[in-house]
Protein backbone atom coordinates (compact mmCIF):
# COMPACT_ATOMS: atom_id res chain seq x y z
CA UNK A 1 0.00 0.00 0.00
CA UNK A 2 1.37 3.40 -1.00
CA UNK A 3 0.81 6.30 1.42
CA UNK A 4 1.65 9.99 1.44
CA UNK A 5 1.21 12.90 3.84
CA UNK A 6 -2.01 14.09 2.23
CA UNK A 7 -5.50 13.69 3.74
CA UNK A 8 -6.26 10.64 1.60
CA UNK A 9 -3.86 8.52 3.66
CA UNK A 10 -5.13 9.81 7.00
CA UNK A 11 -7.59 6.93 7.52
CA UNK A 12 -4.69 4.47 7.46
CA UNK A 13 -2.68 6.44 10.04
CA UNK A 14 -5.77 6.71 12.24
CA UNK A 15 -6.39 2.98 11.95
CA UNK A 16 -2.84 2.25 13.11
CA UNK A 17 -3.07 4.63 16.09
CA UNK A 18 -4.38 1.98 18.47
CA UNK A 19 -2.57 -0.69 20.47
CA UNK A 20 -5.53 -3.07 20.10
CA UNK A 21 -5.63 -2.66 16.33
CA UNK A 22 -1.89 -3.26 16.11
CA UNK A 23 -2.39 -6.48 18.10
CA UNK A 24 -5.13 -7.52 15.68
CA UNK A 25 -2.76 -6.93 12.75
CA UNK A 26 -0.06 -9.07 14.40
CA UNK A 27 -2.49 -11.95 14.86
CA UNK A 28 -3.95 -11.73 11.35
CA UNK A 29 -0.46 -11.87 9.86
CA UNK A 30 -0.15 -15.36 11.35
CA UNK A 31 -3.50 -16.67 10.11
CA UNK A 32 -7.05 -15.78 9.10
CA UNK A 33 -9.28 -15.46 12.18
CA UNK A 34 -12.92 -14.72 12.90
CA UNK A 35 -14.18 -12.04 15.27
CA UNK A 36 -14.94 -14.49 18.06
CA UNK A 37 -11.43 -15.97 17.92
CA UNK A 38 -9.82 -12.51 17.99
CA UNK A 39 -12.00 -11.46 20.92
CA UNK A 40 -11.01 -14.57 22.88
CA UNK A 41 -7.28 -14.06 22.33
CA UNK A 42 -7.44 -10.34 23.14
CA UNK A 43 -9.75 -10.79 26.17
CA UNK A 44 -12.20 -8.30 24.72
CA UNK A 45 -15.86 -8.47 23.76
CA UNK A 46 -16.79 -9.39 20.19
CA UNK A 47 -18.51 -6.01 19.79
CA UNK A 48 -15.34 -4.08 20.67
CA UNK A 49 -13.18 -6.23 18.41
CA UNK A 50 -15.69 -5.84 15.57
CA UNK A 51 -15.45 -2.04 15.90
CA UNK A 52 -11.65 -2.17 15.68
CA UNK A 53 -11.76 -4.55 12.70
CA UNK A 54 -14.18 -2.25 10.88
CA UNK A 55 -11.70 0.60 11.31
CA UNK A 56 -8.90 -1.51 9.80
CA UNK A 57 -11.20 -2.66 7.01
CA UNK A 58 -12.21 0.90 6.09
CA UNK A 59 -8.52 1.78 5.84
CA UNK A 60 -7.94 -1.08 3.40
CA UNK A 61 -5.60 -2.92 5.76
CA UNK A 62 -7.88 -5.87 6.52
CA UNK A 63 -10.23 -7.91 4.32
CA UNK A 64 -13.28 -9.67 5.77
CA UNK A 65 -15.62 -12.32 4.45
CA UNK A 66 -18.60 -14.23 5.82
CA UNK A 67 -18.00 -17.97 6.14
CA UNK A 68 -20.25 -20.79 7.33
CA UNK A 69 -18.63 -23.17 9.81
CA UNK A 70 -20.44 -25.97 11.65
CA UNK A 71 -23.84 -24.51 10.89
CA UNK A 72 -22.95 -20.97 11.94
CA UNK A 73 -21.91 -17.89 9.96
CA UNK A 74 -18.78 -16.05 11.09
CA UNK A 75 -16.91 -12.96 9.95
CA UNK A 76 -13.39 -14.06 9.01
CA UNK A 77 -10.60 -11.50 8.71
CA UNK A 78 -7.23 -11.48 6.96
CA UNK A 79 -4.59 -8.94 5.99
CA UNK A 80 -5.03 -7.07 2.69
CA UNK A 81 -1.53 -5.65 2.54
CA UNK A 82 1.81 -6.90 3.81
CA UNK A 83 3.80 -3.68 3.40
CA UNK A 84 3.16 0.04 3.71
CA UNK A 85 5.25 2.56 1.81
CA UNK A 86 5.12 6.18 2.97
CA UNK A 87 6.37 9.05 0.86
CA UNK A 88 6.98 12.12 2.99
CA UNK A 89 6.30 15.39 1.20
CA UNK A 90 9.56 17.33 0.65
CA UNK A 91 9.89 21.09 0.87
CA UNK A 92 8.38 22.86 -2.09
CA UNK A 93 11.76 23.93 -3.41
CA UNK A 94 12.88 20.29 -3.50
CA UNK A 95 9.74 18.93 -5.15
CA UNK A 96 10.48 16.54 -7.99
CA UNK A 97 9.28 17.53 -11.43
CA UNK A 98 7.12 15.05 -13.28
CA UNK A 99 4.68 14.59 -16.14
CA UNK A 100 1.61 12.49 -15.38
CA UNK A 101 -0.81 10.62 -17.62
CA UNK A 102 -3.80 8.49 -16.56
CA UNK A 103 -4.77 5.61 -18.86
CA UNK A 104 -8.33 4.22 -18.40
CA UNK A 105 -8.28 0.45 -17.88
CA UNK A 106 -10.37 -0.04 -21.01
CA UNK A 107 -8.04 2.00 -23.21
CA UNK A 108 -5.83 -0.97 -24.13
CA UNK A 109 -4.46 -1.26 -27.66
CA UNK A 110 -4.05 -5.04 -27.70
CA UNK A 111 -5.38 -7.94 -25.67
CA UNK A 112 -5.79 -11.69 -25.48
CA UNK A 113 -8.12 -13.03 -22.80
CA UNK A 114 -9.77 -16.29 -21.78
CA UNK A 115 -12.86 -16.87 -19.56
CA UNK A 116 -13.75 -16.30 -16.85
CA UNK A 117 -13.69 -12.74 -18.17
CA UNK A 118 -15.69 -9.56 -18.47
CA UNK A 119 -15.61 -5.80 -18.75
CA UNK A 120 -17.91 -3.09 -17.39
CA UNK A 121 -18.37 0.65 -17.08
CA UNK A 122 -19.56 2.24 -13.84
CA UNK A 123 -23.10 2.12 -15.28
CA UNK A 124 -23.38 -1.35 -16.82
CA UNK A 125 -21.78 -4.57 -17.95
CA UNK A 126 -20.42 -4.41 -21.51
CA UNK A 127 -21.98 -7.35 -23.34
CA UNK A 128 -22.08 -10.63 -21.42
CA UNK A 129 -19.93 -12.50 -18.96
CA UNK A 130 -17.20 -14.84 -20.27
CA UNK A 131 -17.31 -13.66 -23.89
CA UNK A 132 -13.91 -12.23 -24.97
CA UNK A 133 -15.49 -10.67 -28.07
CA UNK A 134 -16.85 -7.82 -25.94
CA UNK A 135 -13.31 -6.71 -25.17
CA UNK A 136 -13.49 -5.24 -28.71
CA UNK A 137 -16.67 -3.26 -28.01
CA UNK A 138 -16.13 0.48 -28.71
CA UNK A 139 -17.59 1.27 -25.28
CA UNK A 140 -14.61 -0.46 -23.66
CA UNK A 141 -12.77 2.90 -23.53
CA UNK A 142 -15.20 3.89 -20.75
CA UNK A 143 -14.60 0.73 -18.72
CA UNK A 144 -13.88 0.97 -15.00
CA UNK A 145 -13.14 -2.72 -14.46
CA UNK A 146 -12.00 -5.74 -16.49
CA UNK A 147 -11.01 -9.26 -15.59
CA UNK A 148 -9.85 -12.50 -17.20
CA UNK A 149 -8.58 -15.93 -16.16
CA UNK A 150 -5.62 -15.95 -18.55
CA UNK A 151 -4.06 -13.60 -21.08
CA UNK A 152 -2.97 -9.98 -21.19
CA UNK A 153 -3.93 -6.38 -21.87
CA UNK A 154 -1.47 -3.94 -23.43
CA UNK A 155 -1.44 -0.15 -23.30
CA UNK A 156 0.34 2.57 -25.30
CA UNK A 157 1.69 5.31 -23.03
CA UNK A 158 2.65 8.67 -24.54
CA UNK A 159 6.03 10.06 -23.52
CA UNK A 160 5.45 13.81 -23.18
CA UNK A 161 9.00 14.72 -22.14
CA UNK A 162 11.02 17.08 -24.35
CA UNK A 163 14.51 16.26 -25.59
CA UNK A 164 16.12 18.57 -23.02
CA UNK A 165 14.30 16.86 -20.13
CA UNK A 166 16.24 13.89 -18.75
CA UNK A 167 14.05 11.15 -17.26
CA UNK A 168 15.11 9.86 -13.84
CA UNK A 169 12.29 7.49 -12.89
CA UNK A 170 9.06 5.97 -14.20
CA UNK A 171 6.30 5.35 -11.67
CA UNK A 172 3.21 3.23 -12.50
CA UNK A 173 0.38 2.84 -9.98
CA UNK A 174 -2.74 0.69 -10.37
CA UNK A 175 -5.32 -1.26 -8.38
CA UNK A 176 -5.14 -4.96 -9.22
CA UNK A 177 -6.02 -8.42 -7.95
CA UNK A 178 -6.51 -12.03 -9.07
CA UNK A 179 -9.51 -13.44 -10.95
CA UNK A 180 -11.41 -16.39 -9.49
CA UNK A 181 -14.81 -17.76 -10.44
CA UNK A 182 -17.04 -15.55 -8.25
CA UNK A 183 -14.54 -14.43 -5.54
CA UNK A 184 -11.88 -16.05 -3.40
CA UNK A 185 -9.55 -14.23 -1.01
CA UNK A 186 -7.11 -17.15 -1.33
CA UNK A 187 -6.54 -17.35 -5.07
CA UNK A 188 -2.87 -16.64 -5.88
CA UNK A 189 -1.97 -15.34 -9.30
CA UNK A 190 1.46 -14.62 -10.78
CA UNK A 191 0.98 -11.33 -12.60
CA UNK A 192 3.69 -10.13 -15.00
CA UNK A 193 4.49 -6.51 -15.86
CA UNK A 194 6.31 -5.75 -19.13
CA UNK A 195 7.46 -2.36 -20.44
CA UNK A 196 8.76 -1.89 -24.00
CA UNK A 197 9.20 -5.63 -24.38
CA UNK A 198 11.23 -6.07 -21.18
CA UNK A 199 9.80 -8.13 -18.32
CA UNK A 200 9.93 -5.86 -15.29
CA UNK A 201 9.07 -8.66 -12.90
CA UNK A 202 6.33 -10.82 -11.42
CA UNK A 203 4.08 -10.03 -8.50
CA UNK A 204 1.91 -12.69 -6.84
CA UNK A 205 -1.55 -11.41 -6.04
CA UNK A 206 -2.90 -13.23 -2.95
CA UNK A 207 -6.53 -13.35 -4.05
CA UNK A 208 -9.67 -12.08 -5.74
CA UNK A 209 -11.19 -10.04 -2.94
CA UNK A 210 -14.87 -10.08 -2.04
CA UNK A 211 -17.08 -10.34 1.00
CA UNK A 212 -16.91 -6.58 1.46
CA UNK A 213 -18.00 -4.15 -1.21
CA UNK A 214 -15.38 -1.85 -2.66
CA UNK A 215 -15.61 1.74 -1.47
CA UNK A 216 -16.43 2.88 -5.02
CA UNK A 217 -18.43 -0.15 -6.17
CA UNK A 218 -21.63 0.89 -8.01
CA UNK A 219 -24.93 -0.07 -6.37
CA UNK A 220 -25.89 -2.37 -9.25
CA UNK A 221 -22.71 -4.45 -8.99
CA UNK A 222 -23.28 -8.00 -7.71
CA UNK A 223 -21.93 -9.09 -4.32
CA UNK A 224 -20.42 -12.36 -5.57
CA UNK A 225 -17.96 -10.86 -8.08
CA UNK A 226 -14.73 -8.84 -7.88
CA UNK A 227 -15.02 -6.03 -5.32
CA UNK A 228 -11.59 -4.44 -4.91
CA UNK A 229 -7.88 -5.00 -5.43
CA UNK A 230 -4.58 -3.89 -3.93
CA UNK A 231 -2.85 -0.65 -4.89
CA UNK A 232 0.54 -1.50 -6.36
CA UNK A 233 3.24 1.02 -7.24
CA UNK A 234 5.99 0.12 -9.72
CA UNK A 235 9.13 2.25 -9.98
CA UNK A 236 11.85 1.90 -12.57
CA UNK A 237 15.04 3.91 -12.11
CA UNK A 238 18.82 3.57 -12.43
CA UNK A 239 18.94 1.08 -9.53
CA UNK A 240 16.39 -1.39 -10.94
CA UNK A 241 12.65 -2.09 -10.80
CA UNK A 242 10.75 -1.93 -7.52
CA UNK A 243 7.20 -2.73 -6.39
CA UNK A 244 6.01 -1.03 -3.21
CA UNK A 245 9.62 -0.25 -2.38
CA UNK A 246 10.90 -3.83 -2.77
CA UNK A 247 13.17 -4.70 -5.68
CA UNK A 248 11.51 -7.10 -8.11
CA UNK A 249 14.16 -7.21 -10.85
CA UNK A 250 17.46 -5.74 -12.08
CA UNK A 251 15.79 -4.10 -15.10
CA UNK A 252 16.96 -0.49 -15.09
CA UNK A 253 15.66 2.64 -16.76
CA UNK A 254 18.43 2.50 -19.38
CA UNK A 255 17.28 -0.97 -20.47
CA UNK A 256 13.88 0.26 -21.66
CA UNK A 257 14.56 2.63 -24.58
CA UNK A 258 12.76 5.24 -22.51
CA UNK A 259 13.60 7.99 -25.04
CA UNK A 260 10.89 6.66 -27.40
CA UNK A 261 7.85 8.93 -27.82
CA UNK A 262 5.51 6.14 -26.77
CA UNK A 263 5.92 3.19 -24.45
CA UNK A 264 4.16 -0.18 -24.46
CA UNK A 265 2.99 -1.49 -21.07
CA UNK A 266 1.63 -5.05 -20.80
CA UNK A 267 -0.06 -6.67 -17.81
CA UNK A 268 -0.48 -10.43 -18.10
CA UNK A 269 -1.49 -13.51 -16.14
CA UNK A 270 -0.47 -16.55 -18.13
CA UNK A 271 0.88 -19.02 -15.58
CA UNK A 272 -1.89 -21.44 -14.59
CA UNK A 273 0.41 -24.15 -13.27
CA UNK A 274 -1.21 -23.97 -9.85
CA UNK A 275 -4.70 -24.16 -11.30
CA UNK A 276 -5.42 -20.59 -10.30
CA UNK A 277 -4.49 -17.16 -11.58
CA UNK A 278 -6.02 -14.46 -13.72
CA UNK A 279 -6.21 -10.77 -12.98
CA UNK A 280 -8.68 -7.98 -12.33
CA UNK A 281 -7.93 -4.34 -13.09
CA UNK A 282 -9.86 -1.62 -11.28
CA UNK A 283 -10.19 1.92 -12.63
CA UNK A 284 -12.33 4.93 -11.82
CA UNK A 285 -15.70 4.04 -10.34
CA UNK A 286 -14.67 0.63 -8.96
CA UNK A 287 -12.62 -0.80 -6.10
CA UNK A 288 -11.10 1.25 -3.29
CA UNK A 289 -9.04 3.82 -5.21
CA UNK A 290 -10.61 6.34 -7.55
CA UNK A 291 -7.95 6.27 -10.23
CA UNK A 292 -7.05 4.67 -13.55
CA UNK A 293 -3.57 3.39 -14.43
CA UNK A 294 -1.42 6.39 -13.51
CA UNK A 295 2.05 6.86 -15.02
CA UNK A 296 4.45 9.51 -13.80
CA UNK A 297 7.70 10.39 -15.56
CA UNK A 298 10.07 12.14 -13.15
CA UNK A 299 12.72 14.25 -14.86
CA UNK A 300 15.35 16.91 -14.37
Amino acid sequence: MFLTTDAGSLRVYEALASEVRLQIIDKLFLKEMNIKELASELYLSSAIVSTHVNKLQQAGLVTCRMKRVNGGTYKYCSMSSEYLQIKLSPAQSLARKFVEVAIPVGHYTDFEVSPTCGIATAEKLIGHYDNPTYFLDPERVNAGILWFARGYVEYKIPNYLFKDQSIEEIEISLEIGSEAPHVSDEWPSDIQFTLNGRLLGVWTSPGDFGGTRGKLTPDWWHEDVNQFGLMKVLRINKAGTFIDGRQMSDVKLGDLQEEQKQWTFRISAEDTGRGRGGLTLFGKGFGNYDQDIVIRSYYR
